[in-house]
Formats: C-alpha cells, structure tokens, sequence
C-alpha cells in the first residue's frame, strides 16, 4: 500500500505544478518563473545531498548534467512558464502527458527502426486527444494561444529527449541526475533574467506557488520518484503519467475554477490510451510488482 501511497502523492504534486505555474507566470513572467524553479530545487536537493552523503561530481559528469539540464529542466520549465500565462492549468496537465509519445519517436529515430502498428495507433491517438483538446475548446481560438499550445507540446518533446538520453547514460545515479540536472539547469537560465523583467509585482501567493514548485514539485517530486524506482522499477514508476492529468484537471477546477469541458475529458482519456499503447503499460503487471513489494 506505500508504494500505491506514494504513486497517487507523486501524481498529485505533479499535477499541482501546473496550478503553481499558472498562478506566478502572469506575473513573473517565463524566465524568472522557470529560473526560480530550478534554483529552488538545486538548493533543496543540496541539503538534501549533504545529508544522504552523495556527493555531486560535477568535474566528470558536468557535461552529461547540462545536457539533461537543458532537457529535463530548462527548456521544458521555460516553455511550460511560457504557456502558462495564457493557458489553463488543466491543459497543460494533459499535454504533458504526450511526453512517453515523444520519447518514442526519438528513441525509433536514433535506433532507425520502423514503429510498429501498436506504437503507430498510440501516435496517432496522441495526435487525435491533442487535437479535441485545442480544436474543440473556443477559448484556444484567440490570438497567441496557439504559440502557447505548441510551447507545451515542445516542453513534452524536451522530456522524450530526456528520457532517451538519461537511458543512454545509464550509468549515472537517480539523484545525482536530478541534484546535478537542477544546478546545471539554474546556470542555463540565469544569464538570461536580465534581458527580461517580472510583468507585474509579485504577490505572496506568487513567491509561495514559486518555493512550492522548486521544493515540493521538483525536489521532494523527484524523491518520491526516485524511491518508487527503486521499489518497482523504471518502467512502473512511469505510471505516474497517466495520472498526472487526473490531478492536474482537478486541482485546476478546485482552485481556479477552471471549466471542464466534454472535450477536455475527452481529449484526456485519447491522450492517455494512444501513451498506453506507446508505452506497453499493463495495470496487471503493475498490481503485480505492488503486491510483491509492499506485501
């Protein structure tokens, strides 16, 4: 049952970032936003680090912890700050979700192999679910929202390159991906918060929403993560995607009382099935691994 416990917490955090990020990009901005972001969680993960004993190896992995930086962290927060100022928390929440679906196309791209029918139909669901979310919803039709709609498409294509290139660095540990990746991601962001400055003064509630996202949605998030790795494996611990939407359209109603429309839910679960076929997701296997580990 912990196990399941820190799955649906995990689910929730996440799906709360994009609430955060809803409410302090209008004010901040996409740069200080996404900048803040990573600089509170390289804090967090550092005392974090002190106190597990791991130290960082920035001489011989720095290089390794830019590239997953920029990845993982810079560019998918930019972006996501980026769309955040005009589109709703539970939107973003579900095109997130697309993430596997890139990581497919990049991993088949590099490896030149031809996707199979169960992987063509999970793309092209994918492609569908985007579609009734932005096609169907009259708000979308205003000008700009389509720039903010392909920034979040690309802040998912940035965590397919991640995922396939974290794969390919195998060798490198959990935590120190995340400690390293945060650091590395801050120094990317931070020559870039002068050319730009905050829209509007911020509020508590923005400077809150940014110190839950850099500690709570990217550093506690990633131990959560990290823990669920370890007692399921990669693979299972991946599940977390489906459910991230769930929460992300929740939270969105709750406290923003964002609408939730027929197409967004339908949109949701296109979405989710085409990742599940993507990703070869069974819920059997996944009980399975619960109850073997928590039983």
């Amino acid at each position: 049952m912990s196990s399941v416990l820190r799955l649906i917490s995990l689910a929730a955090i996440w799906g709360a970032s994009f609430l955060f990020m809803r409410i302090a990009a209008p004010s901040l901005g996409a740069v200080w936003l996404a900048a803040g972001r990573v600089a509170w969680a390289a804090l967090f993960l550092t005392v974090v680090g002190l106190w597990l004993r791991q130290a960082l190896q920035m001489r011989s992995q720095w290089r390794h912890y830019l590239v997953l930086g920029l990845f993982n962290s810079a560019l998918p927060f930019l972006l996501f700050s980026y769309a955040a100022q005009q589109l709703s928390a539970s939107l973003m929440s579900i095109i997130n979700a697309t993430a596997p679906l890139w990581g497919a196309v990049f991993a088949a791209v590099l490896a030149r192999q031809l996707f199979s029918a169960k992987v063509a139909l999970g793309l092209l669901l994918g492609v569908v679910g985007v579609a009734l979310l932005v096609g169907l919803d009259p708000v979308l039709l205003q000008v700009g929202t389509g720039v903010a709609v392909l920034a979040c498409l690309g802040a998912a294509a940035c965590y397919g390159v991640a995922s396939v290139y974290a794969k390919a660095r195998s060798g490198v540990g959990a935590f120190s991906n995340a400690h390293g990746s945060m650091w590395a991601a801050t120094l990317l962001l931070l020559p870039w918060l002068p050319s730009t400055t905050p829209v509007a003064m911020p509020s508590v509630a923005v400077w809150l929403a940014v110190l839950a996202l850099g500690v709570l949605c990217s550093g506690i998030a990633y131990i959560l993560y990290f823990r669920l790795v370890a007692d399921l494996g990669a693979a299972s611990a991946l599940s977390v995607t489906f459910l991230i939407p769930l929460f992300g359209v929740l939270w969105g109603h709750v406290f923003l009382h964002e609408p939730v429309g027929w197409n967004t839910a339908l949109g949701a679960l296109v979405v989710i099935a085409g990742t599940v076929l993507v990703t070869g997701f069974s819920p059997a296997a996944l009980r399975r691994k619960v109850v073997q580990h928590d039983g």
